[in-house]
């Protein structure tokens, strides 16, 4: 693909579809196929049959579980998509989707409007600067409205939202849309799933408000180019290649979020979130050069412009097993290209890796190429020690990205198998699927000597133990699901470590000087090597960091993960026969776990922020469980008849929050949870759980 490109840089779009549980982003993307003639027939999620919802749980649950990634052609432009999951467990694939992601398209239902993981979605595509488009979906569902949708937008997001379409019709009957930039009136035919639209002048009904909002839309974008304030002021007519080009420059600066409507399930709507999708998205080109950390000096940066003739960056932003081709690394190309057979550099494993093949994905169906480059979103297989988050780039030319970080997992239960014979098989399952997920974390307990599993919620546990029992045969035992409690510290500490051993010939030789010192809640875990000369031989680094982040995996007050910590090497001492990589992964594992034990640490716990939306009758019975359950209440908000309460809460008391609900409201009330953060757990909790006041 990238020597004499079939596309070029700039007519790529790479973007990925989310959204809240529910709000239509695979059927969205089964439409978007179907009209690009990537797929001849749509399939539906309550089918079963949809070609981005790929594995068997997906099919049976109706929701999506894991990111898909495919491509499609519209209008002469390459478009990579990711379809990602709405359900907070499965939060992670959004996050390290947008990583590697230019555009996207935020899919909303207009019945349901701003939802709990919308806002979570939106904050991510925030924290990337993610250029966006809003699809306002299901509006020939009863209740949609979608100008009450786009005011949520406004004032739920903080965002801009600018109204590119308004709808014909509501509900059953919404038929088409009135697009602002043309003034043109687009019916979707019913037949051949929407195919053909029909482009006729705007209803007479609709005249008045389709000038309105384009009034709104000029003036909104008047605000941003001279040429089409002077084009008001002087009431001339403003071209539709002027309107685009403003309309696509103030979008890929996130300045404003294009807004369109339809019904992706009706075949309504979904030509024309294309086009804007071609129109508005940015290209490769359009994002600025990549900015990474030279290998040989920390302190300094480089950049990679994103061009075929630089050389090659490319980020890992997902792992998975293939059971006909092993492992497949996902990988987001930033600058250079590569083909199959060459040997690429991994900075943070330190290590040469071949590429053995290369494959377009199509969900789980895998088209072989022999080259990639800039912008290209693909699979490779052969890259054993690569892991979500590594940087491969060229082997004369090493450059490190800046890594992706996770939140930690806040749910945990005990597993063993069913037979002692199935022990070993678990573990490397447990290995593979931990590999796959970042969220997903295996240990053994070191008292009780259980195999402990730590994900984002009960869905993501029960997801993975039914993976276990389908993909692995391996039938298991499971404990009930338990809080993941964190550690982390309160004051900085310097400390020194030596490590020496002398057992009859060659010894093991490890000194390390290094600070430990907290870091703002969400900050997770961070190295940082501020070793000036040869103190420490560099092919040692790595080492050092992985010592430092086993060690800190079990912490000091209760034995559980260390988080929102800095670790800064500042010193050491080699030998030049003892020192080896195993002598300083000990040193910086055993020194790590003295500093911490020094440097104050305090035990944290999961706080939830939970949404319940309940029949104003039973609001009552509802703020006086969550009393009980020592919630703080934040605000409460009507909406058709229904009052949504907003609040926060320990995890540990929200286990079987589900029943209480049904029996509080007579099942009519339901709740959405999230993880919110970590705080300090009260002084009654920290003697549970360690015995200590």
């Amino acid at each position: 693909m990238a020597a004499g490109r079939e596309c070029p840089i700039k007519d790529i779009r790479n973007i990925g579809i989310i959204a809240h549980i529910d709000a239509g982003k695979t059927t969205t993307t089964e439409r978007i196929l179907l009209y690009s003639g990537r797929i001849h027939r749509p399939g539906e999620v309550h089918e079963g049959n949809t070609i981005m919802d790929w594995m068997d749980q997906e099919k049976e649950r109706g929701i999506t579980i894991t990111a898909a990634s495919t491509s499609c052609r519209w209008k002469n432009r390459l478009i990579n998509i990711i379809d990602t999951p709405g359900h907070v467990d499965f939060t992670v694939e959004v996050e390290r989707s947008l990583r590697v992601l230019d555009g996207a398209v935020v899919v909303f239902c207009s019945v349901g409007g701003v939802q709990p993981q919308s806002e979570t979605v939106w904050r991510q595509a925030d924290k990337y600067a993610v250029p966006r488009i809003a699809f306002i979906n299901k509006m020939d569902r009863i209740g949609a409205d979608y100008f009450a949708t786009v005011q949520a937008i406004r004032d739920r997001l903080n965002a801009r939202p600018l109204i590119l379409e308004i709808p014909i019709g509501e509900e059953d009957a919404f038929c088409g849309v009135v697009n602002l930039v043309s003034m043109k009136a687009c019916y979707f035919s019913e037949e051949a799933f929407g195919k053909n639209i029909v482009i006729e002048e705007i209803p007479h009904h609709l005249e008045e408000m389709a000038q309105k909002y384009r009034a709104l839309m000029l003036e909104e974008l008047s605000h941003y180019s001279d040429i089409i304030l002077e084009c008001l002021i002087e009431e001339k007519n403003i071209s539709e290649e002027l309107l685009k080009g403003v309309i696509r420059e103030i979008t890929l600066k996130t300045k404003v979020f294009p807004v369109l409507c339809g019904s992706a399930f009706k075949n309504k709507g979904v030509q024309n979130l294309l086009d804007a999708v071609v129109d508005y998205l940015p290209s490769p080109l359009d994002k600025s050069a990549v900015l990474g950390f030279s290998v040989n000096d920390f302190e300094r940066r480089e950049l990679r412009k994103p061009s075929d003739d630089e050389p090659l960056s490319a980020l890992a932003f997902k792992i998975q097993s293939d059971p006909y081709v092993g492992k497949l690394v996902f990988i987001r190309v930033y600058s250079g290209r590569t083909r199959v057979g060459q040997v690429v550099y991994n900075p943070t494993a330190n290590k040469r890796e071949r590429v053995q093949k290369i494959f377009l994905m199509h969900a789980d169906k895998r088209t072989e190429i022999e080259e990639i480059g800039t912008g290209d979103i693909v699979a490779i297989s052969g890259l054993k020690l690569t892991r979500t988050g590594d940087t491969l780039c060229d082997d004369k030319h090493h450059l490190l990205l800046e890594r992706m970080h996770f939140p930690e997992p806040v749910i945990q239960m005990a597993i063993e198998p069913k037979t002692k014979a199935d022990q070993e098989r678990l573990s490397e399952a447990l290995s593979k699927l931990a590999e796959d997920d970042p969220t997903f974390k295996v240990r053994v307990d070191e008292n009780t000597g259980q195999t402990v599993l730590s994900g984002m919620g009960e869905l993501h546990l029960e997801v993975l133990i039914t993976r276990l029992r389908r993909e692995f045969n391996i039938p298991t035992h499971t404990g009930n699901p338990q809080v993941a409690y964190s550690e982390t510290i309160f004051e900085k500490v310097g400390q020194t470590f030596l490590y020496e051993r002398q057992v009859g010939g060659k010894g093991q030789y490890a000194k390390i000087m290094f600070e430990v010192e907290p870091l703002s809640p969400g900050e997770g875990f961070q190295f940082q090597n501020k070793i000036k000369g040869n103190a420490i031989p560099r092919e040692f680094f790595s080492a050092i960091e992985k010592g430092f982040l086993e060690g800190s995996h079990f912490g000091p007050l209760a034995g559980y993960p260390m988080i929102d910590f800095r670790v800064v090497l500042l010193g050491g001492a080699s030998h030049p026969v003892d020192s080896s990589d195993l002598a300083f992964h000990i040193a910086a594992s055993l020194g790590i776990r003295e500093a911490l034990q020094k440097a104050s640490p305090i035990l944290l716990e999961p706080i939830m922020k939970v949404d319940i939306t309940v029949p104003e009758e039973y609001t009552g019975n509802v703020i006086g469980d969550l009393n009980k359950r020592n919630c703080q209440i934040g605000h409460l908000e009507t909406k058709d008849g229904l009052q949504v309460i907003s609040t926060s809460v320990p995890l540990e008391r929200m286990f079987g929050y589900a029943t209480s609900l049904r029996s509080l409201s007579q099942g009519r009330a339901s709740f959405s949870m999230e993880f919110a953060r970590y705080d300090r757990v009260s002084s009654e909790t920290l003697k549970r759980i360690t015995g200590k006041n």
